[in-house]
């Protein structure tokens, strides 16, 4: 192929105004990174916020770039100067969003080390898989859930844990409260029977190490092709594996995804929602590294759900970018709060993760006057591929075109690059693809071709470079041999208004090899019921005849991911289930 037929998008950005190639790296590794930023940001202002962690009544602390830089330099010093950690050992941070994540994270690079990022709501069961497979030594906790560790210490090779709170680096008043709520109205504070050490006493320790051994000492040769995370797939293709990212990865697709929003970014003037979670490629990417390298404020969501969570950060902040999934900006659309005052300083938003139904997009765009530019990635590609510009005529539906410097192709099923408009394969080759899984060869060499890595995703795209994602291949639904995806059916169904949330998925039949189900949740804000029958009507209008849904359940709610993706696969469990009682 020759670049005029490879590139089609590159007239797409002369539109938008995005340059097609990406300029050189500013630095050599993440904790460069992290230490020019905050030294930039600090000598603005020495007060100027990098994070801040706002729990659901209002309550808050806040860490200065000079304060997020100290710190993570002294947990560096714990790390290799008190545990003796080699350079490229794993650690592994639990934690939900809070101040202690950007101190461990950051402090894990400045380290040498490689960071292994690991949801707090893993099962002991899910925390041995990891930290057996990446070989960590060292695990920083949410002190939340520390009754898991005896069995998990038990069973792999950790030697050490740090346990911080949700409320760490909160004001002494402040932070009581939280606890105290935690301790004595949730009870969500077991007590730790396991061998432990404090974050606050880890980085005393650690600092105190520092006059002789300053922190640059463990970062300064290492190279944009060293490991910096391992970052694990949600498993939904069998046993998660650990994606290989190397500093290199994750620092061109911080350019590559600022060169796309960079029309709506003010260097020191931003302010970001992270209410998804940080050990999430999407927002440790965009919002963690992403924020920090313009000198953006972080305003941390502990945790998003309810989405009446979010009220006082949005109250009481400037937000001017928020990143999110549907499900969570579908929610916001139904808060009497957000509709009666929708933040007045947004300037945009980022969907990703799941599809972006047009309903949403539509009614987030009106309310808030506002764009919202739905992206795509994947956790092997650190994570953004493509990304729709915030500026020109909006795509609803459309994933946008490639990030500058990366590659895409559509393929069949014998690897033959299809037409425009036919839906292929997409395949990726960029500099933001990891290096493979973590020792797991046969596993890397079923997805990497030559550079190309196999995403499994199944879209169109047009002549100009726009893609829009039909299905991944394993949610496809083949009815008597046409193809239905159902990302197109549930947008079409999520466009009824009394429908709150929707997902289809397909269930075997003896007729036509598999039928269309859909699953629908009831919108609260609406008094009209939510009938199968009138979405079935609603459907005929809208589709072919072999994409309406047979069955239409309605539930109280959908399963889940942590990040608030509608887990289909759960569902297809569910179904296993019926057929084997019947």
């Amino acid at each position: 192929m020759t670049d005029s037929t490879a590139r089609p998008w590159h007239t797409s950005y002369q539109q938008v105004g995005i340059a097609a190639e990406l300029a050189p790296l500013p630095h050599r590794n993440l904790a460069e990174l992290a230490f020019e930023s905050c030294k930039k940001w600090q000598t603005e202002s020495q007060v100027k916020a990098a994070f801040s962690c706002v729990v659901p009544n209002g309550m808050n602390g806040r860490l200065s770039f000079a304060q997020v830089d100290e710190l993570s330099d002294a947990f560096a010093g714990y790390l290799r100067a008190v545990l003796k950690l080699e350079a490229g050992a794993r650690v592994a941070v639990q934690l939900p969003n809070s101040l202690g994540y950007p101190v461990a994270a950051l402090g894990v690079f400045k380290a040498g080390c490689v960071l292994v990022n690991t949801n707090p709501l893993y099962t002991e069961t899910e925390m041995v898989h990891q930290f057996n497979n990446a070989g960590v030594q060292v695990l920083v906790m949410v002190d939340m859930f520390a009754d898991k560790l005896p069995g998990v210490l038990a069973k792999t090779g950790i030697q050490q844990v740090v346990l911080a709170s949700v409320s760490e680096f909160f004001p002494a008043i402040a932070g009581a409260i939280v606890r105290g709520v935690q301790r004595y109205w949730n009870r969500v504070l077991p007590p730790v029977t396991a061998p432990h050490v404090r974050l606050k006493d880890a980085l005393a320790q650690g600092r105190a190490t520092l006059a002789n051994t300053p922190a640059r000492t463990y970062w300064q040769d290492v190279g944009r092709d060293d490991l910096a995370l391992l970052q694990y797939t949600g498993g939904t293709t069998g046993v998660s594996k650990g994606a290989m990212l190397t500093h290199g990865n994750l620092l061109n697709n911080i350019q590559q995804t600022r060169a796309m929003g960079q029309s709506h970014m003010a260097p020191g003037q931003e302010c970001v929602l992270t209410a998804l979670p940080l050990y999430h490629i999407f927002a440790f990417t965009t919002n963690l590294l992403g924020f920090l390298a313009i000198g953006g404020h972080n305003v941390l969501i502990p945790n998003p759900r309810p989405v009446q969570n979010l009220q006082r950060a949005m109250e009481n902040f400037p937000i001017t970018w928020m990143t999110g999934v549907n499900t969570l900006f579908n929610g916001l659309l139904n808060e009497e709060w957000f509709v009666a005052f929708p933040p007045k300083t947004l300037k945009a938003s980022i969907s990703g993760g799941t599809a972006l139904h047009t309903a949403v997009a539509q009614r987030w765009r009106e309310l808030t006057k506002t764009p919202i530019a739905e992206g795509y990635g994947l956790t092997e590609t650190a994570p953004v591929v493509s990304f729709n510009p915030l500026t020109g005529t909006p795509r609803d539906g459309s994933i946008g075109i490639p990030a500058p410097g990366t590659d895409v192709r559509l393929v069949n099923d014998d690897g033959q690059d299809v037409a425009p408009g036919t839906p292929g394969e997409i395949r990726v080759r960029g500099p933001q693809v990891m290096r493979g899984y973590w020792n797991a060869e046969k596993e890397t060499a079923q997805v990497m071709n030559n550079g190309w890595f196999a995403t499994g995703d199944v879209a169109v795209m047009d002549e100009t470079g726009f893609m829009r994602i039909v299905d991944r291949k394993k949610d496809m639904i083949l009815v008597s041999g046409f193809n239905v995806y159902p990302n197109e059916v549930e947008d079409v169904i999520a466009d009824m208004e009394h429908v709150l949330e929707v997902a289809v998925i397909g269930v075997p039949d003896e007729k036509t090899g598999e039928a269309v189900r859909a699953y629908v949740v009831q919108n609260p804000e609406h008094t009209q019921e939510v009938m199968p029958a009138d979405v079935i009507a609603h459907c005929k209008q809208h589709l072919a005849a072999y994409k309406v849904p047979r069955l239409v359940v309605v539930r109280d709610d959908l399963p889940k991911s942590p990040i608030g993706k509608v887990l289909r696969k759960d569902l297809r469990q569910d179904v296993a289930q019926e057929l084997n009682r019947g």
